[in-house]
C-alpha cells in the first residue's frame, strides 16, 4: 500500500502535542503551591501590620491593593516564563546582563531616587522600581551561561571572567550604596561557583578576600554612620546601648531622638517574645498594630507573624520555605544539563540566605541590613523577582526529560 505524499501527517501532529503535554504533566505543583501559600500568607500579613497607617478607625487598604497588583503581575511572569523551554533564555543572557548593568548606572544618576539613605530606586508616581532586584537574575543568567560553557572546569584565568561578570553589578550597587544586596550577589557567586567547578582552594580565598572586603566596607567612607551601626549593633554588648525593656514602651521618632541603634531589633524581640506558641491572633499583636516595629511590612515582617501568628505560624511559614528550597534543589539535581542546574542553584542561594538573614536579624542573630523577606516584605521589586526566580526552576524541572 502506498501512501501520497499529499496526504495529511497526523503522527508528527500527535508527537508535538504529546512533547507539550509532557511538559506540564512534570510541571512541579508541589513547588507551585507552597510559593503561592507564601505569597497568600504575605498579602494577609502586610494588611495586618498596615491596616492601622489610616485614619482613626478606618483600615488603610493602600499597601494592601499595591501588595495585591504586585502578586498578580508576579504569577503572571512566573506562569510566562514556565511556558518556554529555558534553553530560549540563554539566547537573552546578555541583552538583559546589558540591561541590567545600564539601569544599575542609571539609579546612581540624577535620574535615581534616594530612600532612606540609599539611592537604589527609580520612582514611578506611587511606585518604585529596584533595579538591584532583577539585576540578580541577570547575573545568574550570565553566570549561569558562562559557567555551563566551562563544562565544570574553572581555572584561574575562568575564575576572574566569572568574577568581573559579578563583580561590575557588584560595584554599581556599593555606589548607592547598598550592603545587603551586595551579600545576596556575593552568596549567589559561591554558591554557583561551588556546583560549577571551582576548586576549594580559590573558595577559601575568595572567603578571605569577602571578609576582607566587609571590613574594609565598615570602616570605610562607603557607608553611612547608621549603616554601620545597624550592621554591627547585633554584635555589641547589649550592657553599653539599649535595652528591649528600656526602648519598649518608646516611639520609632522618640527612639531615633534618643539615638538608640538597637531600637529595631529590641521592637522586634519584644513583637516575637509577644507572640508565644500560638500568637495574639490576627490583627492583635499590640507592636503590630500600634507601630512600635519600624519597617514592619518590609525588612521586619517576619515579627508580625510571629507576634500573632505566634511559634506555631512562624514556624509553618519556615516549613514552607524549607519545602520551597528542597523543590528548588530537586529541580537543580535532576536537570538535564548544567545552565539548567546552575540557574537553580542560583535561584537556591539568593533564597536561603535571603530567608536566613532576614529572620535572623528579627531574632539578632544577624545584622540589620535591609534584605527583604521573600513573598513576604512589601515591594514589587522584590516579589517580581522571586516569582521570576521561580518560573525559571519549574521550567527546568518541567523540561528535563527533554
Amino acid at each position: 500500500m502506498t501512501i501520497s505524499l499529499t496526504s495529511p501527517r497526523p503522527r508528527m501532529q500527535d508527537t508535538s502535542r504529546r512533547d507539550l503535554t509532557a511538559a506540564w504533566r512534570h510541571i512541579d505543583l508541589v513547588l507551585v503551591f507552597s510559593t503561592l501559600a507564601v505569597a497568600v500568607l504575605g498579602i494577609v500579613m502586610v494588611f495586618s501590620a498596615t491596616k492601622a497607617k489610616g485614619a482613626p478607625g478606618i483600615a488603610d487598604t493602600t499597601f494592601l491593593k499595591r501588595e495585591l497588583v504586585f502578586m498578580g503581575v508576579g504569577a503572571v511572569l512566573m506562569t510566562a516564563l514556565a511556558l518556554f523551554d529555558y534553553q530560549r533564555v540563554a539566547n537573552w543572557v546578555w541583552p538583559i546582563y546589558g540591561g541590567a548593568l545600564v539601569l544599575l548606572v542609571l539609579v546612581v544618576s540624577p535620574a535615581g531616587q534616594r530612600v532612606n539613605g540609599s539611592q537604589a530606586w527609580f520612582g514611578f508616581g506611587a511606585f518604585q522600581m529596584q533595579p538591584a532586584e532583577f539585576a540578580k537574575i541577570a547575573v545568574i543568567l550570565a553566570l549561569a551561561a558562562v559557567m555551563a560553557g566551562y563544562k565544570g572546569d574553572v581555572d584561574l584565568r575562568r575564575l576572574l571572567v566569572l568574577l568581573v561578570l559579578a563583580g561590575v553589578p557588584i560595584g554599581l550597587i556599593l555606589l548607592q550604596p547598598d550592603l545587603g544586596m551586595v551579600l545576596i550577589f556575593v552568596f549567589v557567586l559561591m554558591g554557583m561557583l561551588l556546583v560549577g567547578g571551582i576548586r576549594v582552594r580559590y573558595i577559601v580565598l575568595l572567603t578571605l578576600l569577602g571578609v576582607a572586603g566587609v571590613w574594609g566596607a565598615l570602616n570605610s567612607n562607603v557607608l553611612k554612620d547608621y549603616q554601620k551601626e545597624r550592621l554591627t549593633a547585633f554584635v555589641q554588648d547589649r550592657s553599653n546601648g539599649a535595652s528591649a525593656l528600656e526602648t519598649k514602651n518608646l516611639s520609632p521618632d522618640e527612639a531615633a531622638q534618643k539615638g538608640k541603634a538597637t531600637y529595631n531589633v529590641d521592637q522586634s524581640l519584644n513583637a516575637i517574645g509577644a507572640g508565644g506558641v500560638s500568637g495574639q491572633g490576627y490583627g492583635e499583636g499590640k507592636q503590630t498594630q500600634l507601630g512600635f516595629v519600624p519597617e514592619q511590612q518590609t525588612d521586619f515582617i517576619f515579627t508580625a507573624v510571629a507576634e500573632e501568628l505566634g511559634f506555631v505560624g512562624a514556624a509553618t511559614l519556615l516549613g514552607l520555605y524549607a519545602l520551597i528550597m528542597w523543590r528548588v534543589w530537586r529541580a537543580a539535581t535532576l536537570s538535564r544539563d548544567l545552565f539548567g542546574a546552575l540557574l537553580c542553584v542560583g535561584v537556591l542561594s539568593f533564597l536561603m540566605f535571603q530567608v536566613f538573614e532576614n529572620a535572623g536579624m528579627t531574632m539578632q542573630i544577624m545584622p540589620v541590613t535591609g534584605i527583604p523577606l521573600p513573598l513576604m516584605s512589601y515591594g514589587g521589586s522584590s516579589i517580581i523577582t522571586t516569582f521570576i526566580a521561580i518560573g525559571l526552576v519549574l521550567n527546568v524541572g518541567m523540561r528535563r526529560f527533554r
